[in-house]
C-alpha cells in the first residue's frame, strides 16, 4: 500500500500545552499513580515526572547500560497489575556483561519494582539478552508490548551491519521476541520446537522496530524504519517473516537497490502501509477514548522523528488508510506517543532539550 506521502494537514484537532521540558533526549513514558509519569532519558536516566510537570532527579537503580550512538535507556512500560505490583519493564542498550572492556552490546529486557518513595528501582532482573551481542551503535529496536496473558513482545533492530541476520532463526537480530515476565519462554512460541531455531522468535524479518502496540481488539501493530523509503506498519502474527532485508520499499542510503531489488516473494508478508519517502516513524498509540470525537476513536497515531508531527491512520478491516498529518508546526522531533489514562495523547520530544507534551482537543 502506499503511504502518507501528500496527505494534507488537518484543521487543527490537537492543543499542544507543554507538561515539562528539560528532559535530555527522552525515549519513553509511562503513566503510574496520582498523576505522576515515568520518563526515560537515552543517556541512561529514569525519572519521575509530576502531574504538575515537576522533572525529579534520576532514579536508583538501573543496571550498566551502553551509552551512544541510538543505544542508552529506552523503551518503558508498565505492568498490567502494576497498581497491585509496581512492577515495570524497561529495554536498553547492554554492555557485555562477560567482557564489559569490549564494544559489543545489545539490546536487553529488564524488570523492577518501583520504590513506594518514587526514588529507585528494586529487585532488577534481566529477563532477556539479544543474541549474538555486536560491536555497533546502531539499530536497537526495543518497543515493549504486554499481551492479555502477561507475556512481553520485544521488537528488535537488525543492529545496522547485520542486516542478512534478520532471516536467520539461530538468533535474535531482527526479530520479534516473546517471554514471560519471569524471563522463561512460552511453549507455544512458533520456534519453540527443540531445534536449532531461537525459542524466544515470535517473528521474523524485521529492520529496526521503533513502534509497537495492542489494540483493543488484540491486534498487534508495529511499526519499523526502512533504510531510505519503505517505512513500515505490519501486523504481527507469530511465527511469520515479514521479509527484510529480501523485499523492502526502501533502497541503500545515497541510492541503489537493496539485494535483488524485489518488494514481494513468496512467504513473504506485505506490510500494511507502507512511507516512501520515509517518515522516520517512531512511537505509536491507539485512541480507546473519545476525547478527540468519535471519528478518531479507533485511530492510530504515530510520530515523526524527520518530519516533527504526527500521523493519523484510521484502521478499516485490515487495512490502514492515511487520515490527517498533525501538529506541522511542531519543529521538534517526536520520539514517543501514548494515551494517558485521561484519554489524551501525550508525546516526549527527541531534543537535548526535549519537552513532554500534553494534546488536548480543540474545542
Amino acid at each position: 500500500m502506499s503511504g502518507t506521502a501528500g496527505v494534507a494537514s488537518s484543521q487543527a484537532r490537537l492543543a499542544p500545552t507543554v507538561v515539562a521540558e528539560g528532559l535530555e533526549n527522552p525515549w519513553a513514558l509511562a503513566f503510574i499513580e496520582n498523576g505522576n509519569m515515568l520518563v526515560t532519558e537515552r543517556p541512561g536516566r529514569l525519572r519521575v515526572v509530576s502531574a504538575e510537570g515537576g522533572v525529579g532527579a534520576a532514579l536508583a537503580g538501573l543496571p550498566a547500560i551502553s551509552v551512544g550512538g541510538q543505544g542508552g535507556l529506552l523503551d518503558l512500560v508498565t505492568d498490567r497489575e502494576y497498581g497491585a505490583n509496581r512492577q515495570l519493564y524497561f529495554c536498553y542498550s547492554e554492555p557485555d556483561p562477560e567482557n564489559p572492556t569490549s564494544r559489543a552490546n545489545s539490546t536487553a529486557l529488564a524488570k523492577a519494582r518501583l520504590s513506594d518513595d518514587r526514588t529507585q528501582l528494586e529487585d532488577v532482573q534481566v529477563l532477556f539478552r539479544q543474541m549474538p551481542k555486536i560491536a555497533s551503535t546502531l539499530h536497537f529496536g526495543c518497543r515493549i508490548i504486554q499481551l492479555e496473558d502477561g507475556s512481553l513482545l520485544l521488537g528488535l533492530g537488525d543492529r545496522y551491519g547485520q542486516m542478512q541476520q534478520a532471516q536467520n532463526l539461530e538468533n535474535h537480530i531482527g526479530k520479534v521476541v516473546r517471554v514471560f515476565p519471569d524471563g522463561s519462554v512460552p511453549l507455544n512460541n512458533p520456534m519453540f520446537d527443540g531445534q536449532s531455531h531461537a525459542p524466544e522468535i515470535w517473528s521474523y524479518g524485521h529492520r529496526n522496530i521503533q513502534g509497537g502496540v495492542m489494540a483493543d481488539d488484540g491486534t498487534v501493530w508495529i511499526h519499523e524504519h526502512g533504510p531510505q523509503g519503505g517505512d513500515e506498519v505490519n501486523r504481527i502474527r507469530p511465527g511469520l517473516n515479514y521479509g527484510w532485508p529480501v523485499i523492502t520499499y526502501g533502497e541503500n542510503y545515497g541510492g541503489g537497490r537493496i539485494g535483488q531489488g524485489i518488494t514481494q516473494a513468496p512467504g513473504m508478508e506485505q506490510p500494511v502501509l507502507q512511507w516512501t519517502p520515509s517518515i522516520a516513524p517512531s512511537g505509536m498509540a491507539e485512541i480507546t477514548s473519545d476525547r478527540y470525537g468519535a471519528d478518531w476513536k479507533g485511530n492510530l497515531i504515530v510520530g515523526s522523528l524527520k518530519f516533527r508531527n504526527l500521523h493519523r491512520l484510521q484502521v478499516q478491516g485490515d487495512s490502514l488508510v492515511p487520515a490527517s498529518v498533525e501538529l506541522p508546526d511542531l519543529k521538534q522531533r517526536v520520539r514517543d506517543v501514548r494515551q494517558g489514562p485521561d484519554g489524551l495523547l501525550y508525546i516526549l520530544t527527541d531534543q537535548a532539550d526535549g519537552q513532554l507534551i500534553r494534546l488536548d482537543p480543540v474545542q
